[in-house]
């Protein structure tokens, strides 16, 4: 099989399409499209995101030291890419004609617990996140947050009350495009787990 060598590229996908959502100091709530975000740690819950410095958000998340990341669906595709191509310094990103949009652009702030930053109640899970570190990388900063809490839209519940990753059918994003995660193909361990007889 032949290959090809190409230069560094950052082709490390899927990932998941996330909107980060902030709010400054006078209360002013933005939210933007994220797709270099990940987890760092598990004990304590960490996360990270990586964004550019000239992005509206950057400044707002430097200064307050807080963010909600918020994980996207396949029918949160349209707001998830406006979310994205658009800046919070020229719109209010939580008001929308909804007629003028077909109601694909609806955002509705949802109260969070230990942030000010508000989550966004359309999204099956969001994170709320309190910067422990920046690292300054170049073209984005990475914010490595502790989670300090986990909030989840009951609707995406099984009946023994875990996330039901079929369910919430996640948004993931690949080389510049959506796409939804695809069938269940095994779970952890599936590879050395015993056949059943």
């Amino acid at each position: 099989m032949a290959r090809q060598y190409w230069k560094p590229s950052n082709m490390l996908y899927p990932l998941p399409a996330v909107l980060v959502s902030c709010v400054d100091e006078e209360g002013n709530a933005n939210v933007m499209t994220a797709a270099w975000a990940g987890t760092v740690c598990s004990d304590p819950v960490m996360v990270s995101v990586s964004i550019r410095k000239e992005r509206f958000s950057h400044d707002i998340i430097q200064r307050t030291g807080e963010f909600v990341i918020n994980l996207t669906t396949e029918k949160m595709a349209f707001v998830t890419d406006y979310m994205g191509v658009k800046s919070g310094r020229d719109i209010d990103k939580f008001a929308f004609d909804e007629k003028k949009f077909d109601g694909k652009l609806k955002l509705t702030k949802s109260p969070s617990r230990f942030v000010k930053a508000p989550g966004i109640a359309e999204s099956p899970v969001s994170l709320e996140c309190k910067v422990s570190q920046i690292l300054e990388l170049g073209s984005h900063d990475m914010f490595i947050a502790e989670v300090l809490s986990t909030d989840i839209d009951e609707q995406y519940l099984d009946e023994k009350g875990r996330f039901d990753l079929a369910k919430a059918k996640l948004l993931a994003y690949n080389h510049g495009e959506y796409y939804g995660l695809g069938e269940y193909l095994g779970k952890f361990g599936f590879s050395v787990r015993k056949k059943q007889k």
